[in-house]
């Protein structure tokens, strides 16, 4: 999904495992983005989080948070790329309370550049790490960063670019794309090994079908040994 000599922005976790492997792999020339200023780094492993010293390792630049937003603003970012808690059928993300704002039953780590990456990036994609009914949910708790907001034309009413938004969804049960028409997200391929059924039982509300659905193609050995040996030899973020 990340494409050679694009430029993407970057959140905490497995978006970084995924730039890396991406940069290390098919797109050597991919411009990694981070929110607290590294621009165009060689990380040597994983970072902890947007603001490690690993985000600016061999950058092209090592600039402020205030400067990298107003790139976003500008236009120049090709990709967002995020973790969610939450997630509705128009692509819209919490990452910030679950129960009610002012009495939360879990303060989640917040927006930090989210709600920007969602608002100015190109095509934003989103990693679930665990698709349930309780991630994927008929009505967010918290709407930490906008994707299709209520459905077609929702984002350009409230002032954002109609050439933004969500992109794709990938969860550990599938890929999804988001329905042109009614930006409603689509299951567009199955990981081996789940069904149909899988999918319709993790989810609070009903997703359409790609009429060709695909399967997901499997990592290669070598994605694996990169990962797992180069990016996160600690295990932090991926399992040992």
């Amino acid at each position: 999904m990340l494409v050679d000599k694009s430029s993407v922005f970057v959140g905490t976790g497995l978006p970084i495992i995924a730039a890396m492997l991406a940069q290390r792999t098919h797109a050597p020339d991919l411009l990694l983005v981070f929110e607290a200023g590294g621009m165009g780094p060689q990380m040597p492993e994983l970072a902890v989080s947007v603001g490690d010293s690993r985000t600016f390792y061999r950058a092209v630049s090592a600039s402020s948070m205030h400067d990298v937003m107003s790139l976003s603003q500008l236009g120049y970012i090709d990709f967002g790329f995020l973790g969610a808690a939450q997630i509705d059928t128009y692509g819209n993300i919490n990452t910030t309370v679950i129960g009610q704002h002012s009495a939360p039953t879990v303060r989640l780590p917040g927006s930090g550049g989210a709600n920007d990456v969602g608002s100015f990036s190109g095509k934003l994609i989103t990693i679930i790490a665990h698709q349930s009914r309780r991630t994927f949910v008929e009505r967010l708790d918290f709407i930490t960063t906008p994707g299709y907001l209520d459905g077609p034309g929702a984002r350009e009413r409230v002032g954002l670019s109609a050439n933004t938004g969500p992109y794709r969804v990938v969860t550990q049960l599938g890929t999804y794309d988001f329905e042109p028409a009614t930006k409603r997200i689509r299951l567009i391929s199955l990981h081996p090994g789940i069904s149909l059924e899988d999918v319709t039982e993790n989810s609070a509300f009903d997703i359409p079908v790609l009429d060709d659905l695909a399967v997901t193609p499997e990592p290669t050995d070598e994605s694996l040994r990169i990962m797992r040996q180069q990016l996160d030899p600690a295990g932090i973020v991926l399992s040992k």
